[in-house]
Formats: C-alpha cells, structure tokens, sequence
C-alpha cells in the first residue's frame, strides 16, 4: 500500500476530475489512512482545501472516492501538501516492528491508523498504533526522508486517565 497508488486512483476518478473543474484552486491539504492488521476497517481519504469557497472536501478512497464536505475550525485555513514523495506503508510498518523492537516492545500491531498532515513547513504522518495487550504507539514520520522522527509507547489506561482528566 502506497501514497502514490491512492493518488493515481484518485486522478483516474470520474468524481475527482469534475471535482478539479468546478474548483481549479483546490489543493491536497491532509490524508487520512487506516490499515487493520485483524479485521478490514482500511481507510484511506484524501483532503482537499477549496480557497474559494473556504471549504474542504475528503474522497473516500474505499469507497471508490466518494466525496464528502469536511467541516473545518473557523479561520483555521490547511497548509498545502506536496505531492512530491510517495510513503510506501509496508515499510512504515516494518521501521515501526524495528524501533519496538530496539524499545523491547514484543507485541503485535493490531491497527496503525495515520494523518497525514503539514507541521511547521513540513509533511508529517502522526500515527496511533494499537498494539496488543491494550498498547498505543504514538510514532510521527517525517514524509520527505521517511524516518521516524518521535516514538513513544503508551497504554490504553493511560489515555483512559487524560480523557477522565478532561472532564
């Protein structure tokens, strides 16, 4: 599974191409990706900001790019993307099993979920990976070198505690 193949998908698709036509100015501005390791809730969306109409439409790729409007934060306006890398997330997968392993994590991946998204003039995947025995890993990839740049292994309790925390 790869960047790149969503996107030539999404350039083949009737919906996108008269999408681009009624909005020339659109730009990718987020992606959103889900891969389940023991079911078949695999996502993948692809975002895009209209300048024009200050608005964001995500194509659902698992559903042959459905599209749908997004709501977004009041003048919060989303950085461009580029398309100039391709994330190939087997290999994401596999540096993710290297650096738990190199942590002493000997779980299993039950679910990576991705967001793909610009920080501080950079393209980042900020990803959840559930892992067994109600573990999370917190992992960010720099998209542009493909290295992970933060990784941190948590608990499902922990997160439990921060939302009752919130309340």
């Amino acid at each position: 599974m790869n960047f790149k193949y969503y996107l030539r998908q999404l350039q083949e698709n009737s919906n996108y191409k008269r999408f681009l036509k009624e909005n020339p100015d659109a730009y990718l501005c987020s992606g959103f990706f889900t891969m389940d390791k023991e079911g078949s809730d695999n996502q993948q969306h692809l975002d895009f900001y209209i300048p024009s109409k200050k608005s964001m439409t995500s194509f659902q790729m698992e559903q042959e790019a459905k599209m749908n409007t997004v709501d977004l934060l009041p003048d919060k306006v989303p950085e461009p993307i580029s398309l100039d890398f391709d994330i190939d997330f087997d290999e994401i997968e596999k540096q993710i099993y290297e650096r738990m392993r190199t942590h002493g994590i000997n779980n299993r991946i039950q679910k990576l979920i991705f967001s793909l998204q610009k920080l501080e003039d950079k393209d980042y995947l900020a990803g959840t990976v559930f892992i067994s025995m109600f573990g999370l890993i917190k992992v960010n990839i720099e998209v542009k070198t493909n290295k992970i740049i933060d990784f941190e292994k948590k608990s499902f309790f922990d997160l439990v505690s921060v939302l009752k925390k919130g309340k």
